[in-house]
């Protein structure tokens, strides 16, 4: 009966901790000071993970563009035609499969929402007929949708756009 008691709890404990172990977990990724990694000596701003994928960006080339890193081969992919040196771009997000990113792009003076397609490697701006200022934008995982915040009154508010750059009718008064 004693050994009873005893394994009970041993058991049980082993059990809670076992379970506790698959998430959340520390992941290192390689330095490399020729900004061929991860992580660089430059700044290293506003990751986001999606997928396999990370996307952030980075000044580790003289100018704030978009990386995109993968978790699975370790190392950057490269993303042609997507940054420009004329451009400070902020805030992206990637759908889950990869394809699609969207960021924040400010180019003399006025900052627009841009929607990078890897497989015909294009960017395009979303917003070039919308009057109001615009940030923060993030993708839907199955990259149909785009939300970011726009304000041309000095109040902030939540536009939703599909991929094709069309926006979505959503009643935006409150019932």
């Amino acid at each position: 009966m004693t050994k009873c008691y005893i394994f009970l709890p041993i058991l049980t404990l082993t059990t809670l901790l076992n379970g506790c172990g698959g998430y959340p977990r520390l992941l290192s990724y390689p330095f490399d000071p020729g900004g061929r990694s991860l992580n660089s000596t430059a700044s290293e701003l506003t990751p986001q993970v999606s997928g396999r994928f990370i996307v952030f960006t980075s000044d580790r080339r003289g100018s704030q563009d978009v990386y995109m890193f993968d978790m699975v081969t370790r190392s950057l992919i490269d993303l042609p035609g997507l940054n420009s040196f004329d451009a400070i771009a902020s805030h992206p997000s990637i759908s889950d499969n990869g394809r699609y990113i969207v960021f924040a792009a400010s180019r003399q003076g006025r900052t627009a929402i841009f929607l990078y397609d890897r497989e015909t490697r294009q960017s395009r701006n979303l917003t070039t007929n919308l009057q109001a200022e615009v940030r923060n934008p993030t993708i839907s995982a199955d990259g149909s949708r785009i939300a970011f915040e726009y304000s041309n009154n000095g109040q902030w508010d939540i536009l939703v756009y599909k991929t094709s750059g069309q926006p979505l009718n959503i009643p935006q008064d409150p019932r």
